[in-house]
């Protein structure tokens, strides 16, 4: 427990001591928001890390055109740093749709093997789980809708490539590391994969919705003709819904959301569906459990303080609870993973919430602190 508060305590210190909160609050099309400081994170610990936020019309011109946003994102460590850009654009009034993920991670992660049950006891360390990483992630999924429907189709495109470096004994002795060309050096894998993407969305605002449903599934190849090492695939889908809480107040939601992450092939470890990220199951660590196929379940209420005071009214909560789970196919869960969590919000434009997560881990009690530029779903 006194680990947690102390974590809090440093979260909270971004906001009050050396965290600065510029908006651009007179330009007309485009808005800019940042936030940094020192930070904590559950992966890498204390740390030096800064959140933006740029928000405008591709046509300033078109009331009804959704915003444009790009969260841009970036931290420094103690050995290492990374950068992370995902902008969502919405072109021709609506109709074109580019959702990207620019990455450059220079820095330590954790392996801790596949499946669950070795997972559990594996202590998480430099000798143990422990790898060093130079990686650059490259993907645009291209959306264009179908006629005047909510649904939308288009390409998916990867190029990631990693370099891995500094990899502890621990996983120097896995098999699936060995099986995939792991040395006592490192390990190296490049992705180069294409795909589909369809999409159905009837949200009013997708990086913070009231209302509406959104449903997506992709599919993508990686193969060795490509430039791929491995010859692998990927198929995904996911469901979310949102319902405004009216009954009890203004800017009340719940939200819930599905999801089935599944590869086949020989999928290169760094690239396993996952649980533990800042988007879906908060409290466990990234990658602790792996598996070619992840699935999970979770229910979020949201709410928004509403305030004569300019001030409170930017601030918000959630809570939510999820289950999930790892396996080589949905049909053969290898075990359960529960989660439940609380977390603050604070409005930094419109409908552009800063968010503090701080998720529970029931299996090995432990408890994560998260901060990130919009919502987990």
């Amino acid at each position: 427990m006194y680990l947690v508060i102390q974590r809090i305590l440093i979260v909270l210190l971004i906001i009050i001591l050396p965290t600065k909160v510029f908006a651009q609050e007179k330009e007309k099309n485009l808005r800019f928001s940042a936030l940094g400081g020192p930070a904590y994170s559950p992966d890498y610990g204390v740390l030096v890390g800064g959140s933006m936020l740029f928000t405008f019309k591709t046509n300033p011109l078109d009331i009804d055109l959704r915003k444009s946003i790009v969260p841009v994102t970036f931290s420094i460590m103690e050995a290492g740093y990374d950068v992370k850009i995902h902008p969502q654009l919405f072109l021709k009034g609506g109709d074109i749709r580019v959702f990207s993920d620019y990455e450059y991670l220079n820095n330590y992660e954790h392996y801790y093997g596949v499946g669950y049950d070795d997972n559990r006891t594996i202590v998480r360390g430099d000798e143990t789980t422990r790898y060093f990483q130079n990686t650059v992630i490259i993907r645009n999924d291209v959306l264009f809708r179908i006629q005047d429907s909510p649904f939308f189709i288009g390409p998916s495109l990867d190029y990631t490539d990693r370099e891995l470096t500094d990899v502890a004994a621990g996983i120097r002795d896995d098999f699936i590391y060995f099986h995939q060309g792991g040395t006592d050096e490192g390990i190296h894998f490049r992705n180069v994969g294409f795909g589909l993407r369809l999409t159905y969305d009837t949200r009013d605002v997708p990086v913070n919705a009231y209302e509406g449903v959104f449903f997506d599934m992709k599919a993508r190849m990686y193969h060795k003709e490509l430039g791929s090492t491995n010859n692998w695939g990927i198929l995904s889908f996911e469901y979310r819904q949102y319902k405004k809480m009216s009954r009890w107040g203004e800017r009340k939601t719940l939200a819930w959301t599905a999801k089935v992450r599944s590869t086949i092939g020989d999928t290169p470890f760094t690239d396993m569906s996952i649980i533990g990220s800042p988007y879906d199951l908060r409290g466990y660590y990234k990658g602790q459990f792996r598996d070619k196929t992840m699935a999970y379940l979770m229910a979020e209420y949201r709410s928004m303080w509403n305030s004569k005071s300019k001030f409170c009214s930017k601030l918000g909560y959630t809570v939510w609870g999820g289950v999930g789970m790892i396996g080589s196919d949905i049909l053969t869960p290898n075990g359960v993973l529960p989660n439940f969590g609380v977390g603050l919000r604070y409005e930094v434009q419109p409908r552009m919430n800063f968010r503090i997560d701080i998720g529970h881990d029931p299996l090995q009690k432990q408890t994560l602190i998260y901060f990130n530029m919009t919502e987990a779903f």
